[in-house]
């Protein structure tokens, strides 16, 4: 396995790392991951023999998975122009997040499963910027394209100012003629889970109990934004 670095504003903390090293802890983290150890105990006794840094042991988290969870990951995974005609449900900060990162160069992940993340960890400590807008209508854009019957964006309330987010989504749906919703609720997965139609997000709980899922952030990427600051495991088992 190997690890394909590029550049990107904070990623100097992962760029002078010691590769070599990085990649024998995920080999060995997916190694115990595969033989049913516990996540968390499993990241902690990994990070700490290889003297891993907070921004490498997540890494390893957000990217690193058990083979059996990759590939039912992967098979929940849907191409994003089979949401034509069909209700799409965005889990708003989530993908929102993962854009800006692409957009600031910040350092991304292509997991195992197949999903782009972001790895900065800011859900909880969101703050609306330029890139927010940028995000949001970078998403407007695929929506127009292919086609939902209905878009439902789901935020988080507790999150500051997710109401006032909301609102503009909806206004901005109403711009663009496109049938849909946004709201800020408590606990948006338990909308997610078990909606009827698409989920949009990277979420691996969501994922775990989903039907269907597009990453519609890394579609978004790969498409619109570019790679420059995406970090890919090479691996033989399931093709990176």
């Amino acid at each position: 396995m190997s690890i394909m670095n590029s550049t990107g504003s904070r990623s100097t903390a992962v760029r002078m790392s010691k590769f070599e090293e990085l990649q024998k802890a995920a080999e060995d983290f997916r190694y115990l991951l595969n033989r049913g150890y516990p996540r968390k105990a499993v990241l902690e006794l990994v990070g700490n023999r290889y003297g891993l840094t907070s921004d490498e042991r997540h890494l390893l988290h957000r990217g690193i998975f058990s083979d059996a969870d990759s590939k039912s990951r992967r098979k929940r995974k849907i191409p994003i122009g089979k949401v034509r005609n069909r209700d799409l449900a965005i889990d708003g900060y989530n993908v929102i997040i993962t854009i800006e990162a692409g957009l600031s160069g910040q350092p991304l992940i292509l997991g195992d499963d197949g999903f782009i993340r972001d790895i900065s960890g800011l859900s909880g400590n969101f703050k609306k910027t330029e890139r927010t807008e940028e995000a949001l209508q970078l998403i407007l854009d695929i929506v127009k394209r292919v086609k939902p019957r209905k878009t439902l964006f789901l935020f988080d309330s507790p999150i500051s100012m997710s109401g006032e987010l909301a609102q503009e989504v909806r206004d901005l749906l109403k711009k663009e003629n496109l049938l849909g919703d946004a709201r800020a609720v408590k606990v948006p997965e338990k909308i997610l889970i078990g909606f009827p139609g698409v989920i949009a997000t990277s979420d691996t709980a969501i994922i775990d109990q989903s039907k269907e899922v597009v990453d519609l952030a890394g579609d978004i990427i790969r498409k619109r934004i570019g790679l420059k600051s995406l970090l890919r495991w090479k691996r033989k088992s399931l093709g990176g």
